[in-house]
């Protein structure tokens, strides 16, 4: 009996976060490990990841985890899987691997398991055959995942685009592999789901050569560009129409430089001899000279913030200064990016942004995902990686395509798709997923206290009540001393201070004169008298932090 179970562990119903497990029997395939970004509410947290649990409990059954490109939506929770399970066999093309290994070395992480594989492969993996196809995306080196099953290929397309222009090989779409899988027969098809309500083809208004070529062409004054390092399809856009237009050009952030080189290295895509200048180099006087502003989502709108405020050591804007904004918000960081354009309007003489209506990411927009059913043929389609409208608006391609709903599979994340000798079983198993929240190196629980003491402290603020007693005798030698911080703004509210130290007195001496004094549980009484006495003075409940220290002292 041949058993195959299709789930994800993120990147159903959400942006980012992307993790998909594919069973093979009692071998685990994994693509992708990657991070989103945290919403507003979730206050100090830099990134949210899938929870490895299912993983590390299966540890020896993984064969292989498949990186399809360099995105930090698919990328950026791999140190932390491999913190967690070390080892693990990681399989990426040369350009991804080179930005992977960069990374890894800064975090210190050390004998790792990286194979190198290319585009366009088929390669076994224990006994499981794999097959890779070469897919159009905004970073070099992407690629789609095929596993070869008893009732046919499990098939994830990555993202992609179908761009018949496109004329650098390392991001062709390769389309006789996917002919070549569809003929061999593909038992399940796993597509992007991001650009599913998009009309037509992505192709080519992925392009933003177009809407920025008049401005480099009828300019001789200072311009500015943002973009995100990891969209390198759009980084060759500009330089090539820098060099077009014999204008000089400055990679103002050090991953986008290593990331140009790491081109060069494989030689995929060299810039013009002679076109770049250094950041060295460069100096705030020299004109007609292109400067790209880059970094990955939310660092790139705090870089231009530095500058607007003059706070940045290489750049200043001035008003003759020409900055188009070609780096769109992604979920997460829609305030900071509002933020960045309200610091460019003051600064800088002309602002410019590349409209998104007009300039379509690099997903597959309706038209593509059409083609890719249509060469693959599966027997199941399981739209994966969008939030859940673009989830069901993928499924209505295929069932406008004749696929019966029986033949759709659309999912949230822990929910496993069980096929059993190449049928979907009616009944679906589930498998445990959370979140995970990283703040700096540490992980918090999302629904432990310190996502809730920092809501706390930013919206009511805290009061600290220290005091000292006598260790033997438990008398109050020292204090109270109460320090409030975000609660309490009114000069004459010094009753409510003096109040405060009161409770925390009386507490003491309470639990001393009854005899049940312990440190611990006055401290918590405290706490409950505290809050509830500033909550009817102020209507606000601030963080109540009481200390009680014991002190080894003789008294006269």
């Amino acid at each position: 009996m041949s058993n195959v179970r299709i789930f994800a562990l993120g990147g159903l119903d959400e942006d980012g976060k992307n993790m998909y497990v594919v069973e093979n029997n009692d071998d685990i395939f994994v693509m992708e490990c990657g991070m989103k970004y945290p919403e507003g509410d979730q206050l100090g947290v830099e990134m949210i990841i899938p929870d490895f649990t299912y993983l590390k409990e299966n540890r020896e059954r993984i064969k292989a985890v498949f990186i399809t490109h360099g995105h930090d939506d698919v990328m950026a929770a791999l140190p932390s899987l491999l913190q967690e399970v070390p080892k693990v066999p990681v399989y990426m093309a040369p350009l991804t691997a080179l930005c992977f290994e960069r990374r890894a070395k800064k975090l210190g992480l050390k004998d790792l398991n990286i194979h190198r594989v290319m585009r366009n492969a088929k390669f076994k993996i224990g006994k499981t055959e794999i097959r890779t196809f070469g897919t159009t995306q905004s970073i070099a080196d992407g690629f789609g995942v095929a596993i070869n099953t008893e009732d046919g290929y499990v098939v994830y397309s990555s993202e992609f685009i179908v761009d018949y222009d496109t004329k650098n090989e390392a991001f062709r779409f390769d389309l006789s592999n996917v002919t070549d899988l569809g003929t061999a027969g593909v038992l399940a098809l796993m597509c992007e789901s991001v650009g599913s309500t998009r009309e037509g083809h992505s192709a080519p208004h992925h392009r933003i050569t177009p809407l920025i070529e008049q401005y480099l062409e009828n300019s001789e004054n200072r311009m500015f560009i943002t973009l995100f390092n990891q969209n390198i399809y759009r980084v060759i856009e500009v330089i090539e129409l820098a060099n077009k237009y014999n204008r000089k050009i400055m990679i103002y952030d050090t991953e986008l430089r290593n990331e140009m080189a790491d081109m060069a290295k494989l030689g995929y895509y060299h810039v013009p001899a002679g076109l770049e200048i250094a950041p060295s180099s460069f100096r705030n006087d020299i004109e007609n000279v292109l400067v790209i502003i880059a970094g990955t989502g939310d660092s790139i709108f705090r870089k231009v913030h530095k500058i607007a405020t003059k706070e940045d050591s290489m750049i200043e804007f001035r008003k003759s200064d020409t900055i188009i904004i070609a780096s769109p918000a992604v979920p997460g960081t829609e305030r900071d990016e509002a933020g960045m354009e309200d610091d460019l309007y003051k600064e800088a003489g002309r602002v410019l942004t590349v409209d998104a209506k007009r300039t379509f990411t690099m997903h597959a927009s309706i038209e593509d995902l059409k083609m890719m059913i249509y060469l693959m043929k599966p027997k199941y389609y399981i739209p994966v990686k969008g939030e859940y409208r673009q989830l069901i608006a993928n499924a209505n391609i295929a069932l406008g395509m004749g696929y019966n709903a029986d033949k759709i599979i659309v999912m949230d994340n822990g929910l496993a798709a069980v096929i059993q000798d190449g049928t979907l079983k009616r009944q679906f198993d589930k498998v445990p997923v959370d979140n995970v929240l990283v703040s700096g190196s540490e992980k918090l629980d999302e629904s432990g206290m310190i996502l809730k003491d920092r809501e706390i402290l930013s919206t009511d603020g805290a009061i600290i009540v220290g005091i000292v007693v006598n260790h033997a005798t438990k008398e109050i030698i020292g204090g109270p001393d109460v320090q409030s911080r975000g609660v309490i703004y009114l000069k004459d509210a010094d009753y409510i201070v003096k109040e405060v130290g009161n409770i925390m007195e009386k507490t003491i001496n309470d639990a001393v004169r009854d005899g049940r004094y312990d440190n611990l549980s006055c401290r918590s009484e405290a706490r409950e008298k505290i809050s509830r006495y500033v909550m009817r003075e102020t209507g606000k409940r601030p963080m109540i932090l009481p200390a009680i220290v014991e002190i080894n002292t003789k008294v006269e």
